[in-house]
């Protein structure tokens, strides 16, 4: 539900290579964003908490804590050997990893922000986009839990002097997605050994839940990605091999598998194009999901939590899906190697809002009210042509910013919940269809006035065919023959015209001498 007071306003990171900066987001004052209290902070990477509440700034081996209220600067760490760091969703917390040269020396160590003690610390061989986090907490903070050999130890969360209270015994545990929103349940991923399949399986979160509650097996499995709904009904399960026994693709291939926590539903997700998987994403409420899949063209379909299809977005050069905070509205497009497609839907109403283009685009995401949405172009993906692209929730462009060199650029995260309804929404969108109609029936008056005043349409000028460059003479003698262009010809063609014209001469005179002969 939305609350009756005053929405927040919309802010905007974003770091160049002076450093970062927060901008007052849309609406923009004369259509130009103003900075905020905070001006060009000299810093490597920064990471806002999933709430919104705190600001990680990183500073080659210093990290700093921001409130986000008013971007002050609460607290400051000295961490050397820094290799990686975030914070907990709520903020709470401060977790770092840095790089060991003993076993005895703790590398992985929690601290709480506001006041900088270590709750908790323990030592870690490696790190890997899988395993970083190491200590991994529900949306909310109240469970927490880490990946341990052949096992999951799980913690208190307002109290990690208690140690691990409760291990949940999973051997040959490489990989672990515990449920957010809320934190009941966790998904854990075994890999294929000594002929047995891979696996996903899922179990409760508690000291008393350590019986297995659903459980998805595969073959040809080498990595997976886990997805998890809010409200914590089922996980998105996006099997990937390296090879492709087909050999359709070369970069292997890829199955959509849905589980859900209540035994209802185990097994693939009925897509309707082979090739794989490019993107999945579940929306705000955890009730629908969309698939951008297939070999391209890719096609894309919305479907409900219980794999039943509710729309086709049709087909298109696409590898991306982007669900609006509200639910309602979509996003599909092509990004990476692709042209930059873009096409909003209305899910509800099984509507396309509108299309646009978006080149060279490296990160897409939707403002937190689901009024806009955002483009960026950054290094070191990309080295040129780095900018800022903000859209309307139809596709018109609103706003537009190049930059020498962007690293980054993202929305301050607010809940969805303290904004305006989705109706309001969608009456906004129709609003900028209507201006848009208004503005071209007056160039559509403007051009007819211009009709009357000239006396005829002038004549459409076909287009040139192309010709090569090595291939100038042929294209001048074709052009004079055919009427398109110049008739003056070149040094070469003249000779050879003059040259014909002598040999015709030549050829008269003869006839005619022998006709007075006869």
């Amino acid at each position: 539900m939305a609350t009756s007071q005053q929405p927040p306003a919309l802010q905007i990171l974003v770091r160049g290579s002076e450093g970062f900066s927060i901008w007052n987001g849309p609406p923009f004052i004369d259509n130009q964003p103003t900075p905020n209290k905070l001006e060009k902070v000299a810093c490597t990477s920064t990471k806002f908490s999933d709430d919104g509440s705190k600001l990680l700034v990183t500073k080659s081996e210093t990290l700093s804590i921001y409130e986000c209220r008013d971007f002050r600067e609460i607290k400051s760490f000295e961490v050397p050997n820094l290799l990686a760091a975030a914070l907990s969703p709520c903020g709470t917390y401060l977790q770092t990893f840095q790089k060991s040269s003993t076993p005895q020396e703790k590398n992985v160590v929690l601290r709480k922000t506001a006041t900088g003690d270590i709750v908790y610390s323990q030592f870690q061989k490696n790190m890997t986009k899988l395993t970083w986090p190491a200590i991994r907490f529900s949306s909310d903070e109240t469970v927490a839990c880490r990946m341990a050999t052949n096992e999951i130890q799980f913690f208190d969360a307002k109290d990690f002097s208690k140690g691990v209270i409760h291990r949940l015994r999973v051997p040959g545990v490489t990989a672990i997605e515990l449920s957010r929103t809320p934190g009941t349940h966790i998904a854990a991923f075994v890999p294929e050994s000594k002929g047995v399949p891979a696996s996903v399986q899922i179990f409760g979160c508690g000291d008393s839940q350590t019986q297995l509650i659903a459980r998805r097996s595969f073959f040809r499995c080498s990595t997976v990605q886990l997805h998890w709904n809010n409200g914590s009904t089922g996980v998105l399960i996006v099997v990937q091999a390296d090879v492709d026994k087909t050999n359709q693709s070369y970069y292997g291939e890829s199955k959509l598998n849905y589980l859900t926590t209540d035994g209802a539903h185990e097994g693939l997700v009925p897509l309707r194009k082979d090739g794989p998987v490019h993107d999945v994403q579940w929306t705000q409420s955890g009730s629908e999901f969309a698939v951008v899949y297939g070999f391209m063209p890719a096609r894309a379909t919305v479907f409900d939590k219980k794999c039943k299809p509710l729309l086709e977005l049709g087909e298109g050069p696409y590898n991306t899906v982007r669900w609006n905070p509200k639910g309602r509205l979509l996003c599909i497009a092509g990004f990476g190697n692709l042209p930059g497609d873009m096409a909003f839907w209305d899910v509800k109403e099984k509507k396309q809002l509108g299309t646009t283009k978006a080149e060279c685009s490296v990160t897409s995401e939707w403002s937190p009210d689901g009024r806009y949405f955002m483009t960026a172009t950054t290094a070191p993906r990309l080295q040129v042509d780095n900018g800022i692209k903000i859209f309307h929730c139809n596709g018109t462009l609103y706003f537009k910013k190049m930059f020498d060199k962007l690293f980054q650029a993202d929305w301050k995260p607010e809940s969805p919940d303290k904004f305006g309804e989705i109706d309001e929404l969608v009456k906004s969108v129709e609003s900028l269809n209507i201006d848009q109609k208004k503005t071209q029936g007056q160039g559509s008056k403007l051009s007819q006035a211009s009709q009357k005043t000239a006396p005829s349409n002038p004549p459409v000028q076909k287009p040139a065919a192309y010709r090569p460059p090595h291939a100038k003479n042929a294209a001048a003698i074709q052009a004079e023959l055919l009427g398109e262009g110049p008739k003056e010809l070149s040094k070469n063609a003249l000779r050879n015209k003059k040259k014909r014209e002598k040999q015709k001469e030549k050829k008269a005179g003869e006839g005619a001498s022998t006709a007075n002969d006869v």
